[in-house]
């Protein structure tokens, strides 16, 4: 059963690869193509589980050390050749300022664990606007992982059932059932960890793997009338999700299922072929050739888009025709990759005629290679200057700012340590993440008879914590701090984001109780209704829902957004040095005049800094010695403080 070849699920690669390259080409159609990776998901566990349970049925065992070997044959030289281009390609084309966190994937990748990497630091796949260059390989991490666990616990299993099928898939669905109650748990508490983590993953692969052992029990359903339809309905669950998701769409949780079942039900018609179902329009001879390429397609495709967009700059995006040709380019190099690489690699003489010992150590030795290379050339990039060799005066705060046209070498913070250049509420517990619905708040300030400023917003109002905080200090006001991350204070409808929810109805109740004398509402509001056809109109409506909630003696200010980037200034400043006029945002993209008017047409005070950001045609992204964003929309914490006497000038006005 295992063994047999299945055209129907070639043709499935074929269309889960196509999701993914064509999403990543930038198809904005296809706005939920990545759940091509699902699909993988779900093929691999049905053929490993299929293969794993052929072995013990016929040998009464695993073979181990055969079935990893067999494993890394497979999967590795594929891997391994496209890890060390990428990587050699990078060190050439990518900004200086990429350079370490590429070679800490790189390493990552070569140990089996980007997608461990990817988590911790928080990656959000769906929506990185300068993504690594291995960010790919994080499907395969989870894959690796699975296939050193999964036998295991089979092989476990099938002893402690005493060889029983039945005993094997009841275990089996308890630990799927638990991936997939973490999946939709986690989901809602750290999207990033639910994304790319085994234990919120695997339940993928296991629904896939329980759906082998299905067929290996041979029920009589299984000859059914309904399965060819079933099959074409499990194909349509996969476009319709493909078609449908979106980057704003809460993923894994209980969305993935959609896809995960489509592609089940897919596999599972193609068991007893009959003439209604889809395995033959699935096994037509192009579907053939692009799932047989599909693992070396997956490897190319992603480099080969963020290479070419790195080396001319995130902030200007490759038109439509540019990123189509190149994951077009990506199939005659998969082709190559296939024939060259992947198809020897698997059939070597000296490792398949060889003890499976053999293949494991040349893989040690692959991984071995890979982080050495990239400790070396860790030396060299650790000591790039990314500076320019001048100074510049100290930043002072001024209206349409010309900014200052080199990287100076006294600009704080340095372009090393911009990414850690945040408010000190992160750090100190004032800022709500995303699982939690404390609405306490905090509190800053002693002078009992300054007012009461609260303030009231996602990351967008937490970013300007640093001056309202030195204001508390000097006695000017007292603060009372409420942010939440991705959680706008306009009530918006969040039904993927439930602990919002709870937390913005229990600020507000809040607020109404302790009446402040001012309240700032200020959100990342390009973000908050980036998918609603008519946006302006809804963030107006939702931030006016918050207006008329607050209490009536309550003086509420709208702050206007800070001017937007479409990708990290310091990024560019790592490459232009000496010209960081090709890292200035331009003025027109970088404000939202829509949004604003909608603003200001609230019942609502308006504080505008976008002046002290951006001259007349443009927002630097130095601006004397300080280095004005910590990414694209994010003000660092050293020029967010520079603006507390502006700050304080503009708040005073609006203060009864």
């Amino acid at each position: 059963m295992g063994k047999a070849f299945r055209g129907d699920i070639q043709g499935l690669r074929a269309i889960a690869v196509l999701l993914v390259v064509l999403y990543h080409s930038g198809v904005g159609i296809l706005s939920g193509g990545y759940v091509g990776v699902d699909v993988f998901f779900v093929i691999s566990g049905f053929l490993i589980t299929g293969h794993i349970w052929s072995e013990m049925q016929a040998h009464g065992r695993l073979r181990f050390a055969e079935f990893y070997a067999r494993r890394a044959r497979r999967i590795l030289p594929a891997s391994f050749v496209v890890l060390l281009l990428s990587l050699m390609a990078s060190l050439i084309w990518l900004p200086p300022l990429q350079l370490p966190a590429m070679l800490r994937a790189a390493a990552a990748t070569s140990l089996y664990v980007p997608n461990v990497l990817f988590a911790v630091e928080g990656t959000d796949y769906l929506a990185e606007t300068a993504p690594s260059v291995f960010q790919h390989y994080w499907s395969l991490g989870i894959e690796e992982q699975f296939y050193l666990l999964w036998p295991l616990l089979m092989a476990l299993v099938f002893v402690w059932a005493k060889r029983s099928l039945r005993g094997v898939v009841v275990s089996l669905v308890f630990v799927v059932a638990i991936s997939f109650a973490c999946s939709v748990v986690v989901t809602e508490i750290s999207q990033p960890i639910a994304f790319f983590m085994l234990p919120t993953r695997a339940w993928e692969l296991g629904a896939g793997g329980l759906l082998a052992l299905l067929v290996a029990a041979a029920p009589r359903w299984l000859n059914a009338r309904i399965l060819p339809f079933l099959g074409w309905l499990g194909l349509a669950m996969i476009l319709v999700t493909a078609f449908t998701y979106t980057a704003q769409t809460t993923f894994p949780g209980w969305q993935a299922a959609l896809p995960v079942a489509g592609t089940a039900l897919v596999i599972l018609a193609g068991v007893r072929r009959g003439r209604y179902g889809p395995a033959k329009v699935l096994s037509v001879r192009p579907a053939l050739f692009l799932g047989g390429i599909s693992y070396s397609l997956y490897l190319i495709h992603w480099p080969l888009q963020v290479i070419p967009q790195e080396a001319v700059g995130v902030s200007s995006p490759l038109p439509l025709s540019a990123t189509l040709a190149l994951g077009a380019a990506a199939v005659p190099l998969a082709w190559l990759s296939w024939k060259y690489v992947e198809e020897p690699g698997r059939k070597w003489r000296f490792l398949t005629l060889s003890r499976p010992r053999r293949s494991l150590v040349a893989t040690i030795c692959a991984s071995v290679a890979v982080l050495a290379l990239a400790a070396v050339a860790s030396v060299p990039v650790n000591a790039m200057q990314l500076s320019d060799d001048r100074e510049a005066p100290q930043a002072d705060v001024t209206m349409l700012p010309e900014g200052t046209p080199f990287v100076p070498s006294n600009m704080r913070p340095t372009l090393r340590a911009v990414a850690d250049d945040n408010p000190e509420i992160y750090s100190n517990g004032c800022h709500r993440n995303f699982s939690a619905t404390d609405a306490s708040g905090c509190q800053l300030g002693k002078n009992s008879e300054a007012p009461l400023v609260a303030l009231f917003g996602d990351s967008h109002a937490a970013q300007w914590y640093p001056a309202l905080a030195e204001l508390a200090d000097r006695g000017t006001i007292r603060l009372d701090v409420n942010t939440k991350s991705s959680c706008a204070s306009a009530i918006l409808a969040e039904p993927d984001y439930g602990a919002c929810e709870v937390w913005r109805e229990a600020v507000i109740e809040r607020l109404n109780a302790a009446a402040p004398d001012v309240v700032l509402l200020a959100n990342y509001s390009r973000a908050q209704v980036a998918s609603d056809a008519n946006a302006a109109q809804t963030w107006r409506d939702a931030l006016g829902a918050t207006v008329n909630a607050l209490p009536s003696s309550s003086g509420v200010v709208v702050i206007a957004d800070t001017p937007h980037a479409l990708a990290n200034p310091s990024i560019c400043l790592s490459a232009h040095l000496d010209d960081t006029s090709e890292c200035a945002i331009s003025r027109e993209t970088a404000i939202d005049p829509d949004t604003r008017a909608a603003e200001q047409d609230l019942d609502a005070e308006y504080l505008d800094f976008v002046d002290y950001f951006c001259n007349e045609s443009s927002c630097p992204a130095v601006i004397g010695n300080a280095l004005v964003y910590r990414d694209a929309h994010h003000m660092t914490a050293t020029f967010a403080f520079s603006m507390t006497d502006a700050f304080e000038e503009q708040l005073l006005r609006h203060i009864p």
